[in-house]
């Protein structure tokens, strides 16, 4: 089963994924995407880190998302990956990756992986149409690779304010 979690910053989302994945009853793999950029991102990742259990394997990807995937897919397995917009934003400023094959590679494997998996990425699409190219651009790929990805899945759950609201399947 694969499912897509949508939300704003700080909208809940890693929490309600973080339930789904202690229900699933399954062994639970942590994908971590983030990179320490500065001190305000350390901060982001620990108040992260804190907050999962501790008994959880922890795999840091923040480019080969479908590679690990692939690695880690079984059916016994629970696939946590936090968030998608952080990979899309690693995979778009480091210059000897080409976006559009990892996309690609994510695209053509994720619906066909053993195991549960589920994809948590925030939502920016909502606000204004930023001004600088490159921000347009993150917006642009963003929302294309929800459209992709929700098309795909399962399941699909928007959280706003802390509580998940069902785009699409079934409870």
């Amino acid at each position: 089963m694969f499912e897509l979690i949508l939300g704003g910053a700080r909208s809940g989302k890693s929490r309600f994924a973080e339930q789904l994945a202690l229900e699933s009853g399954l062994e639970v793999i942590y994908i971590a995407t983030a990179t320490v950029g500065d001190s305000e991102m350390a901060t982001r990742i620990a108040h992260h880190q804190q907050n999962r259990p501790t008994h959880w394997q922890t795999i840091e990807t923040p480019v080969d998302l479908a590679k690990t995937l692939q690695t880690y897919a079984h059916p016994q397995t629970c696939l946590l990956v936090d968030c998608l917009t952080l990979w899309l934003n690693n995979c778009l400023f480091d210059q000897t990756v080409c976006w559009q094959t990892q996309k690609q590679l994510l695209l053509e494997q994720i619906a066909k992986l053993p195991g549960r998996q589920i994809l948590v990425s925030n939502e920016v699409g909502q606000g204004i149409v930023p001004l600088g190219a490159i921000s347009r651009q993150f917006v642009d790929e963003s929302g294309y690779l929800h459209q992709n990805l929700a098309s795909l899945a399962d399941r699909v759950f928007f959280v706003i304010a802390g509580l998940p609201q069902l785009l699409k399947g079934n409870l």
